[in-house]
């Protein structure tokens, strides 16, 4: 709150609203959703698991959640998403420019709260933070220009190009905010470093399953329409290892896909019932499984601290069970 009442108080209040914290009157909203509060979470964690005080990595918890609530401004945007959190997105509520103009602010802010900590580690963390927001920017990129290629055939999104653009876009930011934490706390670059890797494989398990809810989520918990992501034709990793599979359901769905877009409520449903048909959801569970198996293994192969891995550990079973 301190970081974002030093914004203007225009952009200030937009960025209050994105955050759940206030309406667009910029009255305390009691039944704003902040979000599950993960990547701070992480960042304490991170700290805590090199023997710090959690309370070291603040900055860095400030830092990651400024730079995820830019990201969400922004993608809203690009992706034409009108709800977030169960209300209208920000760009609904503001309008583009205004929402777009936040999200900048709340980038700058997020690099100025770890520019302005004291001590040797400032740097180390500006710098972890800027490669991450490369990394960002990376990913999203990928994910807009996987928009317009082809569902099958010789140019079509593959397994590994969808995995590097879910580790860049969603595994690199909780990377950073894990090895933050660390970093702030003092731990060497090759811990940080470790940590990080951890933190990334999770962000891919965590797309895995951002994927299933976006086709089969409920509307209440995920805060955006049924079948969001079918509506748009977003390649995501169902649907990917759907299409692999071939055969005449397979055929269909892609006659589905090429079709006109946005797909109606009853081609839509028609779709998620063939992915699931064939396979695409089983896959992607399997798939967030093997990323969480990799991202524990990562830790335990560390020298931590055994509580913190813990709960560590416990925050990433959760982050896989939110599909039930």
């Amino acid at each position: 709150m301190e970081a974002v009442g030093g914004l203007h108080p225009w952009t200030g209040e937009i960025a209050a609203y994105a955050l759940g914290w206030s309406d667009t009157t910029g009255t305390p909203d009691s039944g704003g959703s902040e979000g599950k509060g993960v990547r701070q979470a992480l960042a304490v964690l991170g700290a805590e698991a090199v023997g710090a005080d959690g309370a070291k990595a603040v900055p860095g918890a400030v830092a990651v959640e400024l730079v995820h609530t830019f990201s969400l401004l922004h993608d809203d945007i690009m992706d034409g998403d009108a709800l977030r959190r169960q209300r209208p997105a920000a760009w609904k509520a503001y309008g583009t420019g205004p929402a777009v103009l936040a999200g900048d602010a709340l980038l700058a802010q997020a690099v100025t709260t770890l520019a302005e900590v004291r001590g040797r580690h400032a740097a180390a963390a500006v710098r972890r933070l800027c490669r991450t927001l490369n990394a960002l920017v990376s990913g999203q990129a990928q994910d807009l220009r996987f928009e317009h290629l082809p569902w099958y055939g010789p140019t079509a999104v593959g397994p590994d190009q969808y995995r590097s653009m879910a580790e860049h876009k969603t595994g690199a930011l909780l990377g950073c905010a894990v090895a933050l934490g660390a970093t702030l706390g003092g731990a060497s670059e090759g811990t940080a470093t470790t940590l990080e890797r951890a933190g990334r494989h999770l962000g891919l398990a965590f797309q895995a399953v951002d994927d299933i809810l976006g086709i089969w989520g409920d509307p209440a918990v995920t805060g955006k329409p049924v079948h969001a992501d079918l509506r748009r034709g977003k390649k995501t990793y169902p649907m990917l290892a759907a299409l692999a599979g071939g055969g005449r359901a397979a055929h269909e769905l892609a006659a589905l896909l090429d079709g006109p877009r946005p797909l109606d409520h009853e081609a839509a449903a028609r779709v998620a019932a063939l992915v699931e048909e064939l396979g695409g959801r089983t896959a992607t569970r399997d798939e967030a499984r093997r990323h969480l198996d990799t991202a524990r293994r990562t830790l335990r192969d560390a020298s931590l601290t055994p509580t913190a891995v813990q709960q560590l550990d416990g925050l990433f079973a959760y982050l896989l069970d939110r599909t039930g």
